[in-house]
């Protein structure tokens, strides 16, 4: 694809909000195909470029964006790499639209890895079956051994034995990669380090001229990427907090000891990371992000703020403040840009990403956060691991 080529977004709205209703995948979709939809349209093209082309096709999910190719064909998958400059030894998650997809990725056979039709040996440890039954389809990435003979391109899993993969609750998604007919490596669909996209024009604004085609389902429900588990050491462990937490987690069979496996800040840089978001910098916008953690008293954040105004080390002629659940209007003096995401970690998390951007777009020059406690549950936990990582400075006041 040339640079600054044409990026075209297509509508799917209706399929998001519709969704299948009791009917199967195949059902829904040969109603959808059979009455030539023009959203039947998009998701066969979307489907043929997947198939066939090394460039990536936005489409969205619960959690975000993702950036999807099919994760079967190195040439597709070094097409996500290119597109969101992202490095190489950073691994992806393989999406699915069913458990017999999995399975059959995991027996691996001269046949295609999506459809074969022959009893394949259930192949997923057993300390998935618990939390796969509870929480597929939905944001949880398990990570699994990588088969002998694994139909997965080797540029999935970035030199480990494992791979990670979900099955999405989007329908859309679902349907998507059941009309692909392959497994879709799909990282967030954004330019890396940057704020995650979760709506289509978040997409567009970072990868125009780098992908053809942006599926626009509207906004994602979530906000935040999916939590990343790992049954395969002892005891468990989450290795990227998301979606599901971990007391969640722990009342799952087999996982009433699960482990935090992260930590919020980036990993040497001779290790490889055994998820994503593990190693680098994320999530940033192009300001400089100040993160005030939950607590810190808010005439000391105003009187910090103002003296980092007066400082001309600082250089900020407009600022942006993120507020969440105690800072009042009004905590600068200079010209800002203030976004207040209300006081609900559910709407905190799904509104993050795109106060991020919002700023970015203004052209603010840093942007101070208020967090919220780690305490208040596993999706808080998720924000603070996000705002933590996007923040040049974390500051208790």
């Amino acid at each position: 694809m040339t640079p600054k080529a044409s990026t075209r977004i297509a509508s799917v709205r209706r399929l998001n909000k519709e969704g299948p209703g009791e009917r199967s995948l195949a059902e829904w979709w040969a109603n959808e195909r059979d009455n030539h939809t023009p959203e039947a349209a998009a998701i066969e093209d979307a489907a043929q470029l997947l198939r066939t082309s090394d460039i990536p096709v936005a489409f969205p999910t619960e959690t975000v964006y993702g950036l999807g190719a099919d994760a079967t064909r190195s040439d597709a998958v070094q097409g996500i790499y290119k597109a969101k400059q992202r490095p190489s030894d950073n691994p992806l998650i393989i999406h699915v639209d069913s458990l017999g997809m999995l399975e059959r990725l995991l027996n691996p056979t001269q046949e295609s890895p999506s459809r074969r039709t022959s009893t394949a040996k259930n192949a997923i440890p057993p300390i998935y079956d618990s939390v796969i039954s509870r929480f597929w389809p939905g944001p949880l990435t398990i990570l699994l051994p990588n088969p002998s003979g694994s139909p997965l391109a080797p540029e999935v899993t970035s030199k480990l034995t494992t791979f990670g993969v979900r099955m999405p609750s989007s329908p859309l998604a679902r349907l998507l990669i059941h009309v692909t007919d392959r497994p879709l490596a799909a990282p967030s669909a954004n330019a890396s380090t940057k704020p995650s996209p979760t709506a289509a024009e978040h997409v567009f604004h970072d990868l125009e001229g780098r992908i053809e085609l942006i599926l626009d389902g509207g906004p994602c429900g979530v906000g935040v990427e999916s939590t990343v588990v790992d049954g395969l050491s002892d005891p468990p462990a989450i290795l990227r907090p998301g979606g599901i937490g971990i007391e969640e987690l722990r009342t799952c069979a087999g996982w009433e000891n699960v482990q935090v496996g992260y930590h919020d800040g980036t990993l040497d840089v001779k290790e490889i990371p055994r998820a994503p978001g593990m190693k680098y910098r994320h999530y940033s916008p192009k300001a400089r992000v100040v993160l005030f953690e939950a607590g810190s008293d808010e005439e000391a954040v105003t009187r910090h703020i103002r003296k980092d105004l007066e400082d001309s080390a600082i250089g900020a002629h407009m600022i942006g403040v993120v507020r969440t659940q105690h800072w009042k209007r009004g905590t600068a003096t200079k010209e800002t840009f203030d976004c207040h995401l209300g006081t609900d970690v559910k709407s905190i998390a799904q509104g993050l990403f795109s106060a991020l951007r919002a700023m970015d777009e203004m052209e603010v020059d840093v942007i101070y956060v208020e967090g919220v406690p780690d305490h208040q549950g596993d999706l808080a936990a998720a924000v603070m691991n996000r705002l933590r990582k996007a923040a040049g400075a974390e500051l208790r006041v």
